[in-house]
């Protein structure tokens, strides 16, 4: 057994367009003793049309946590491994957490190799503020599930990214326009770096009537981006959140001060907002 402890790289693959993949991820994937990967199948033809022969296994979700006790000790005999996912950035709405967690409590060096990521190409092009932003993932599959998570993202005031399957893009749709309002601005991205790319940027209303009358914009992956909500009182909703949860425990004048070095902004605002809240 090697003294020297072996190294986890996690490897951002092409989310669709091979020509997407960097220089560093294929020296790394053709250099490691071992590729983890969520469908070795579909990781299988990424590494032949590379021509690497690296061995496969596969970790899933299924799967991960029992992985996760093999991986880590082939890791402290001192191999190296490549960890990937399907598409994109690893752990994005994907597995890996447990196995890279786990490295961490064992102080295993864990080397992240960038590359393409579905939510930072979307929200790129996408038109959206870029400053700030949620990045939600997948919401719940039921509707009532659904609608009540985006219950609680209602006053949300930066820029919100979810991602979507073909199966319920229509549905989500919906539930957001019950949700946020139909004249809400919504930006779907569709099969990314693929022939099919399509970026829509239309209200809820609007989208959803295009979605519904072309069967095409229901196919594929998606990214749907929602702008934030606007606050009628101009302030940031989290801030307007902790004011309402404290109002009642510190002094208008106090809380209104503590909010704004948290948050930014005059102060007298704030006041005026704790004092029509009164």
């Amino acid at each position: 057994m090697s003294n020297q402890r072996g190294t986890l790289f996690v490897v951002a693959t092409p989310i669709g367009n091979m020509q997407d993949i960097t220089r560093r991820a294929v020296e790394v994937l053709g250099s490691v003793d071992l590729v983890a990967a969520e469908d070795t199948r579909h990781t299988g033809r990424l590494l032949d049309a590379l021509n690497i022969r690296t061995r496969l296994l596969s970790m899933h979700e299924h799967n991960e946590r029992e992985r996760v006790a093999q991986l880590t000790g082939l890791l402290l005999e001192g191999r190296r491994i490549a960890l990937v996912s399907d598409a994109g950035t690893p752990l994005i709405s994907d597995p890996g957490y447990p196995l890279v967690a786990r490295c961490r409590e064992l102080g295993l060096d864990v080397v992240p190799v960038p590359g393409p990521s579905a939510l930072v190409a979307a929200l790129s092009v996408s038109g959206l503020p870029t400053d700030r932003f949620l990045f939600e993932g997948f919401l719940p599959r039921t509707s009532s599930k659904r609608i009540a998570r985006l219950e609680a993202l209602a006053d949300f005031t930066a820029t919100m990214i979810f991602y979507e399957s073909s199966h319920r893009i229509l549905e989500t749709l919906q539930d957001m326009r019950r949700v946020f309002g139909g004249e809400r601005l919504v930006v779907m991205a569709r099969e990314l770096t693929k022939q099919y790319e399509t970026v829509i940027s239309q209200s809820l209303d609007t989208l959803i009537a295009r979605v519904t009358e072309d069967a095409n914009q229901q196919r594929g992956e998606f990214v749907v981006m929602v702008a934030g909500a606007e606050s009628a009182s101009g302030l940031d909703a989290e801030a307007r959140r902790i004011m309402d949860a404290f109002a009642g425990e510190i002094s208008p004048n106090r809380l209104a001060k503590l909010v704004a070095k948290l948050f930014g902004g005059n102060k007298r605002d704030y006041y005026q907002y704790l004092l029509e809240r009164k």
